[in-house]
């Protein structure tokens, strides 16, 4: 796969990649137009403004920028269960903590983590309240990348968020990508965050800057969280990098949140022509969606990297292997490089694929 990808042309999935010299040099500009100055230690004029402007947004007291997701979650969580007086946590069987943190919340001692609801749908007051033991928190992820993407009714997240009200429960939102779940409710983020008690959202996904995240709730336990960031080595000498390339796009990237989630309800109907090429989930609810196919997951690459040197195309990164024999996935961003794409031009790659999944 090395160097491959950069020859394509065409991107099916995620942003239109940009070069570090691009990234840089856009930096750069925005910087000077708007006398950026670097942080220290997290303190700074644009630090705080963009923490301000954040939490403002999603209607919390207080935000604070950190490193990176997996950071943020774990210590969030030890801290709300420390308050609860209970270290288990609900969560979803796909969560991240669960499936790409190798553990860290158990082999740190952060807390003790209970699974609940169905793997493949989200999880519902109904299986919360089944729950016999006292929690501490409940993580919700909006929407549930691990099954395509998909978010609870409206109606049934009210009811999650009364009743963690009623129990006494942290209700801790993994907003990694709020910002979709928003355009997928028609709601603003500070309606989908309203009744949660923290929420981390990610700047690298959906936003595309180069990383950083951030941590939100009651000034309290946020000041006390960034006390444990520092603790566990997270205090960047300087976070302007990452800011930067945060707050320079993120108003043009909340804004295109509707459009891409109208370009996924295009490429919706655009599938149905093409039978082997089956999404999950059935309509869509944001701008992501996992795309099925009918062959091995070394074949799905096998193919993915044929059409990208035959045709300049990249379709996917990674592919994971399907429930089924001979079954595999791919997850498909909607993001600004299909958007972009000439609708006609749309349909010869999905034709290309189905045509390449056809012959085995």
């Amino acid at each position: 796969m090395s160097g491959l990808r950069e020859r394509c042309t065409s991107f099916l999935s995620g942003h239109a990649p940009r070069s570090p010299a691009e990234d840089f040099a856009a930096m750069a500009i925005w910087c000077a137009e708007h006398s950026v100055v670097h942080d220290t230690y997290g303190e700074g004029g644009l630090i705080q403004a963009f923490e301000r402007k954040i939490a403002d947004l999603l209607g919390f007291e207080a935000g604070v920028f950190v490193a990176t997701g997996t950071l943020t979650q774990v210590t969030a969580l030890r801290l709300a269960c420390a308050e609860r007086g209970s270290d288990l946590v609900a969560m979803h069987p796909t969560a991240h903590i669960l499936r790409h943190e190798r553990g860290n919340h158990q082999l740190l001692g952060h807390f003790k983590t209970l699974a609940i609801g169905d793997p493949f749908r989200c999880w519902t007051a109904e299986a919360l309240a089944a729950v016999p033991d006292r929690l501490g928190a409940a993580l919700y992820e909006l929407p549930m990348r691990e099954i395509g993407g998909q978010l609870p009714g409206w109606d049934e997240l009210a009811g999650i968020k009364d009743l963690c009200a009623e129990r006494g429960i942290h209700l801790h939102l993994d907003g990694a990508r709020l910002w979709e779940a928003a355009a997928g409710y028609g709601r603003s983020p500070a309606e989908v965050a309203s009744g949660f008690d923290s929420a981390y959202v990610s700047f690298y996904k959906g936003i595309g800057a180069l990383g950083g995240a951030m941590l939100l709730g009651s000034r309290d336990f946020v000041a006390l969280a960034a006390e444990w960031f520092k603790r566990q080595g997270g205090n960047l000498y300087r976070r302007s990098p990452y800011l930067v390339s945060a707050a320079m796009q993120f108003d043009a990237r909340l804004a295109l949140m509707p459009a891409l989630l109208a370009r996924t309800q295009w490429l919706y109907q655009e599938l149905s022509a093409h039978p082997l090429l089956r999404p999950n989930p059935a309509a869509p609810q944001v701008n992501m969606l996992h795309v099925y196919l009918p062959v091995d997951r070394e074949r799905a690459l096998e193919i993915r990297d044929a059409i990208a040197q035959e045709h300049g195309v990249w379709l996917f990164g990674g592919a994971q292997s399907g429930p089924l024999p001979e079954q595999s996935y791919f997850e498909c961003y909607v993001g600004d490089a299909l958007l972009n794409l000439p609708d006609e031009r749309v349909r010869e790659i999905l034709a290309i694929l189905s045509d390449a999944l056809a012959e085995g």
